[in-house]
């Protein structure tokens, strides 16, 4: 009696294509929803995990140097708790400032003038009463207020969040130290999993710097602008400039919208025209003409996967999503898709440019049709 046994195949034969779809997607889910009811945790360990990644390069120099590996990991903790203080320190000015912003605007009943202006223009247009009135409820004090206290609960939300992120430091930044020898240690054996690891590591360091580099030439300039135009509280628009810039495709929107509303408040169509039109020329040649150059080598990702990866983090993670979306996109693709050598083509479609399709075999002649060539080949001599 003999028995057969199963070839190594016989999974990948067993569960059809559409099958293993369904099930990639339905783990994918539960992932998923488990990362969207842990999010107040999660949150704040990816900011971590990044800040330390963008300063942990400090940690090479000082080694090099004979720096103790508790002298540079402490030059680690310090760097990345002052990206936290600058952080934190922003967050509050743009907070105190537009709040006493409102406080002024409300005082001075310069929204509900503003406000009536819409309502008429609207209605000059040929919108009905209702339209324009649900047009121009936007610039009423209780929507303000609102909106206020909303941002309010999110600075507070993310001050909670950055002081867990100073405890998250301070252990990811000493094992660093150790993961820094994977390659010595596992290098014969996890060669592929670390090029990978630091490849990513690379693109979100680069990444980060980049859009911080172009993020504060942008603030600058729109601020001084704001500011020769004479809207009120540049610095917060400057700030709120500078933050959206991290933000893919939708951040230059976001940072548009508020100081346009506030220049039609206090100077009415013509400076609100002039705000538009500032924004355009500066964030559409820097960000779209220049930036994409210097951020293409280390994101390569699509404008579909780009934008939809903003949305998709924020509602899964909060408003930390929006700007940790990037490097949390490279990880699931790292993780999922790098490591499949049948996934190439979903990392070419995702926007990578390395992902290319190995050679094809050569086709083998079959030695019938060979010693059959060679037959007539000497029938004919």
């Amino acid at each position: 009696m003999t028995t057969s046994s199963l070839p190594e195949s016989a999974p990948d034969q067993i569960l059809s294509p559409s099958l293993r779809i369904l099930l990639t997607l339905a783990a994918a889910s539960v992932a998923l929803a488990g990362v969207y009811f842990v999010r107040d945790l999660f949150g704040p360990i990816a900011l971590a995990i990044v800040i330390v990644v963008i300063c942990d390069p400090l940690r090479r120099p000082l080694n090099r140097r004979g720096w103790p590996h508790w002298a540079s990991t402490t030059a680690v903790i310090i760097v990345a708790y002052l990206i936290l203080l600058i952080m934190g320190a922003l967050l509050w000015l743009a907070g105190t400032q537009f709040a006493s912003l409102i406080a002024d605007l409300i005082s001075e009943r310069r929204l509900t003038s503003a406000a009536d202006e819409i309502v008429l223009s609207l209605q000059a247009l040929g919108l009905d009463e209702a339209a324009a009135d649900s047009a121009a409820a936007i610039l009423d004090p209780s929507t303000l207020l609102g909106i206020a206290q909303s941002l309010g609960s999110t600075v507070l939300s993310v001050a909670t969040a950055l002081f867990f992120v100073c405890a998250y430091i301070i252990f990811m930044a000493a094992d660093a130290a150790r993961y820094g020898q994977a390659s010595a240690t596992f290098g014969a054996t996890k060669s592929a999993v670390i090029a990978r690891i630091s490849r990513l590591n690379t693109g979100v360091r680069r990444y980060y710097i980049v859009n911080a580099t172009f993020g504060a030439i942008v603030a600058i300039i729109d601020g001084l602008a704001l500011w020769w135009m004479g809207v009120p509280a540049p610095i917060v628009w400057a700030i709120l400039a500078f933050v959206t810039n991290f933000i893919p495709n939708i951040g230059f929107i976001l940072g548009l919208v508020p100081p346009a509303i506030l220049a039609f408040v206090v100077g009415g169509w013509p400076l609100f025209l002039g705000v538009i039109a500032v924004y355009c020329v500066v964030n559409v040649v820097l960000q779209v003409l220049v930036q994409p150059k210097f951020v293409s080598d280390a994101v390569d990702l699509s404008l579909t996967l780009s934008f939809f990866s903003v949305i998709f983090w924020t509602f899964i993670i909060g408003p930390l999503g929006a700007i940790l979306s990037i490097p949390l996109t490279l990880l699931v693709r790292a993780l999922v898709l790098e490591g499949d050598p049948h996934a190439t083509w979903l990392r070419w479609i995702s926007g990578d440019r390395t992902a290319v399709p190995p050679a094809p075999e050569p086709v083998l002649e079959p030695a019938s049709r060979i010693r059959r060539r060679l037959l007539r080949t000497s029938g004919r001599a």
